[in-house]
């Protein structure tokens, strides 16, 4: 009887939470960008006050039901998220790769048709699961791994600002979140993250980080498969958290990419502090059953704190046979908040 007082009191709050109480995006706190050096104000919030306190109130309660209930199995979401936080009262459906060709992923289609199909697919997890709001996005790779060492030497290959202008006007223009992502190739996080520093204090920006691509002992990427340590993960985290405080910004998502075991090593080391919300990304093409698989093995099966699943367009069904649906990703456990399309 508990423990059906407990999931009836968690689905009444989400109902709230999704139709109600939900913090919304005032389009008055949304300046406008000019060149990518011309930021929004540290001191402007997407999320209007009054409905900070009104949602903050059911959402700590919601999370002191979530935690504190012992028929449920998944024991990392940490503390209650602080006030605007996306997770886990938002999923994120984005669209990867980068502006210059179809080949880097979904995102490198014309943009016309790209958005168009972006806002489908968003509606279509909508449907799906109505009991939380989803948020499209733009996962735009910033920092590309490369096979030659370039001028720098670090086999890794920095977007023009021009590029990155592109993508920050995409995102404010068709109101979706953005996500820079990282491929340290021989490079570090410490050399790469800091230039993307003007880009991440927008309220709306976040960062993702992908261990395949971070070569050791002078192997060039895609040669072997790369890795990041909990020190690295740790970096980036206190990176973002330093920008959260400095710019008085809502929480920042960092999403980290897996697909095997070796990519990520000593998690348990993995610090959680409450300006960054951690997401690992299952990372892989191939059958429902294998990536099914991998999710459970290497996501769910080391825990972090949130968790996403990738899908590819063209991969999935060549390797796979099939794409899988949206209903067969949200019934894997622990359902993944962050969806990732190339």
């Amino acid at each position: 009887m508990l423990s059906l007082f407990y999931r009836f009191a968690v689905v009444m709050l989400i109902s709230c939470l999704t139709y109600t109480c939900t913090p919304a995006t005032r389009e008055d706190d949304r300046a406008p960008l000019g060149d990518s050096l011309t930021l929004m104000s540290a001191a402007s919030s997407p999320v209007a006050s009054a409905d900070v306190k009104d949602g903050s109130r059911y959402q700590r309660l919601l999370l002191h039901l979530v935690h504190n209930n012992p028929s449920e199995k998944w024991p990392v979401y940490g503390a209650v998220p602080l006030e605007g936080a996306l997770l886990p009262y938002n999923r994120i459906i984005a669209y990867y790769g980068t502006l210059y060709t179809p080949a880097t992923g979904i995102l490198g289609i014309p943009e016309k048709e790209m958005l168009t199909k972006l806002l489908e697919e968003t509606a279509r997890w909508q449907q799906a699961d109505t009991t939380i709001p989803v948020r499209p996005a733009i996962h735009y790779v910033a920092v590309t791994a490369q096979q030659e060492p370039g001028p720098s030497g670090k086999y890794r290959l920095r977007m023009p600002a021009e590029e990155l202008d592109k993508a920050v006007t995409l995102a404010y223009q068709h109101k979706t979140l953005l996500f820079l992502d990282v491929q340290v190739g021989l490079s570090t996080l410490q050399d790469e993250l800091p230039p993307l520093e003007k880009y991440l204090r927008l309220p709306e920006a976040h960062l993702g980080i992908d261990p395949e691509y971070s070569t050791k002992h002078l192997q060039i990427p895609s040669s072997r498969i790369g890795a990041f340590d909990a020190a690295d993960i740790n970096y980036a985290i206190s990176f973002l958290a330093g920008i959260v405080r400095k710019y008085n910004l809502p929480p920042k998502v960092l999403v980290v990419h897996r697909f095997t075991q070796t990519m990520l090593t000593n998690y348990k080391d993995i610090k959680k502090v409450p300006e960054v919300q951690v997401v690992i990304n299952m990372d892989d093409f191939g059958s429902p059953a294998k990536k099914m698989n991998m999710y459970e093995g290497f996501v769910a099966g080391e825990p972090v704190q949130y968790t996403g699943f990738k899908l590819f367009y063209e991969a999935d069904p060549k390797t796979g046979k099939r794409l899988m649906k949206p209903e067969e990703v949200l019934a894997l456990y622990p359902s993944p908040v962050y969806i990732q399309y190339q």
